[in-house]
């Protein structure tokens, strides 16, 4: 049987966002697939992604640092 992911993502794609492991670094969310949120960092030079479940991460609304353009 094949998993089948559903839409129930909180944060869409594009998303500015912020992890609680390291909230001082702003990450992009570039993709959602079987509930993980593949990342990027915003300022990095490398364009490693980085792989986040939805509870690892904060919120936009509640870091004002994620809202930053």
């Amino acid at each position: 049987m094949r998993y089948r992911t559903n839409s129930d993502n909180i944060y869409q794609e594009g998303t500015r966002i912020t992890a609680k492991e390291n909230p001082s670094l702003i990450l992009t969310i570039s993709n959602y697939y079987q509930r993980i949120y593949y990342c990027t960092v915003v300022a990095g030079k490398n364009n490693k992604t980085l792989p986040y479940f939805e509870h690892e991460l904060i919120s936009p609304g509640k870091s004002g640092d994620a809202n930053a353009n």
